[in-house]
C-alpha cells in the first residue's frame, strides 16, 4: 500500500491526542502536520499541551517537535503538506462545518471525529464494517463543493458504535423493529479525566447534552440508503435511548431491549454474531479487528475493565444475551469509545477510503 502525509487538527484535544497515539507506527499513514487554535500555534506539541497529556501511553516522540500549525490562519498550508487530515476540533458546530468545508474546498480531503456534518446529506457517516458503500455519496459531495479530491466524511456518535454494531447483523433476517438502550459513558467521551473532573468521582449523571438525540437519529442515517445526491436516513428500527455519564476513564457499555418482526432463536443471534464481517475485513484494513462481534458467556462479562481494550479497542465485547418479559430479547455491549469510537473509527474509515481510491 502507498503512504500518505497526513494531519490531525485539533491535535492537543484528548481525541486529537488519541489519533497521535494511534498513528505513531501505522503502516500507511505518516502524520507530517498538528494543528490545533491560534494560541498553540508555533509552540511544539510537547509546549502546547504541557500537563494535559491525557493518554494512558507517553506522547510519541516522533511527534514531541513538531511545530503546531494554526488549524484556521494555515489551511491552504496545510493542504500542501498532506494528502488528507483528521479533525477533531473543540468548536461550535456551526464553526466546525465551515472549518471542514474550508479544508476540502482547499482539495485537503477531511476525515471527521466531529458531530456537525453528521446529517449533512451528502456527508458519509460511516462505520466500515456497516455501511461502507456509503461513501460512493462522495462523488455528489464534490461537485456540490466544486472540488476534485476535496471532501467530508465523518464517523458516528461513539456511545452508538456498542450497539448498533450487535443489531445491524440481525436486521436483514429477522427485522429489528423496535429497540430500547440505555447507554453508561466513560468520562473520556467529554473529554476529561478524573483529575480534571473530580465531580465524577464515585458519581453517576443521568444527562449528557445531546447525547440521547444522536442515539435514536444517527443510527437511522447508517442504516439509510445512498439515493441520488443524498442519504437518505431509513425510517426504522425506531429508537429510544437514555445516556448516563458513570465513573470509568474509558469504555461506553449499553443495556439493549430489542423486538423483531421474525422473532429469531438465540442459537440463530449468537450465530450471526460470530459469523459477521464486514468491508473492513474483507478489505483486511490494518486497524480492522479479525473478530468484530465478540460474544462471553459468563454471565459477568463483558466488564470495561477487562474488554474495552479487547483487539486494540476496535472489537465489540456482547454479553446476556437472554429473552425479555416485554420485548423479544436483552444483552449487554461495550466498545472502547476513544479507540473504536472516535479516533480510532475515524483511522480506519480513513484506511477504507484509501483502499477505495478517495484519497489518490
Amino acid at each position: 500500500m502507498k503512504q500518505y502525509n497526513v494531519g490531525i487538527i485539533g491535535a492537543t484535544g484528548m481525541v486529537g491526542q488519541r489519533f497521535a497515539t494511534i498513528l505513531e507506527n501505522h503502516p500507511w499513514f505518516n502524520v507530517k502536520v498538528l494543528a490545533a487554535s491560534a494560541r498553540s500555534a508555533g509552540k511544539t506539541y510537547k509546549e502546547a499541551v504541557g500537563d494535559r497529556w491525557a493518554m494512558p501511553v507517553p506522547m510519541p516522540k516522533t511527534m514531541e517537535n513538531i511545530i503546531i500549525m494554526d488549524a484556521e490562519a494555515d489551511i491552504e498550508k496545510i493542504a500542501g503538506m498532506v494528502d488528507f487530515v483528521f479533525c477533531a476540533v473543540n468548536l461550535t458546530k456551526e464553526e466546525t462545518k465551515k472549518l471542514e468545508e474550508k479544508y476540502a474546498k482547499a482539495e485537503c480531503p477531511v476525515v471527521s471525529n466531529n458531530s456537525a456534518n453528521r446529517h449533512t446529506p451528502d456527508v458519509p457517516m460511516v462505520i466500515p464494517e456497516i455501511n461502507a458503500d456509503h461513501i460512493k455519496i462522495i462523488d455528489a459531495q464534490r461537485k456540490r463543493l466544486g472540488t476534485k479530491r476535496g471532501f467530508v466524511a465523518v464517523k458516528s456518535n461513539c456511545s452508538l458504535q456498542s450497539y448498533v454494531p450487535a443489531l445491524y447483523p440481525l436486521d436483514e433476517e429477522f427485522g429489528v423493529e423496535d429497540v430500547l438502550v440505555c447507554t453508561y459513558q466513560a468520562i473520556s467521551g467529554a473529554g476529561k479525566t478524573f483529575d480534571t473532573w473530580p465531580e465524577m468521582i464515585d458519581n453517576v449523571i443521568p444527562y449528557i447534552g445531546g447525547e440521547e438525540e444522536k442515539s435514536e437519529k444517527e443510527p437511522l442515517k447508517i442504516w439509510g440508503k445512498v439515493e441520488g445526491n443524498e442519504i437518505i436516513p431509513a425510517t426504522k428500527p425506531h429508537f429510544t435511548a437514555q445516556c448516563l455519564r458513570v465513573a470509568v476513564t474509558d469504555g461506553h457499555m449499553a443495556a439493549v431491549f430489542v423486538r423483531f418482526k421474525n422473532k429469531p432463536s438465540k442459537e440463530q443471534i449468537l450465530e450471526k454474531w460470530e459469523s459477521f464481517k464486514g468491508k473492513a475485513q474483507e478489505l483486511d484494513l490494518p486497524s480492522a479487528p479479525k473478530q468484530f462481534l465478540y460474544y462471553f458467556n459468563e454471565d459477568n462479562l463483558p466488564q470495561t475493565k477487562l474488554q474495552r481494550n479487547l483487539e486494540g479497542g476496535m472489537a465489540i465485547s456482547c454479553g446476556r444475551l437472554r429473552e425479555d418479559t416485554q420485548y423479544d430479547y436483552k444483552f449487554v455491549c461495550l466498545s472502547h469509545n476513544t479507540l473504536r469510537g472516535a479516533a480510532g473509527g475515524a483511522v480506519l474509515l480513513a484506511e477504507l477510503l484509501c483502499a477505495e481510491g478517495y484519497m489518490d
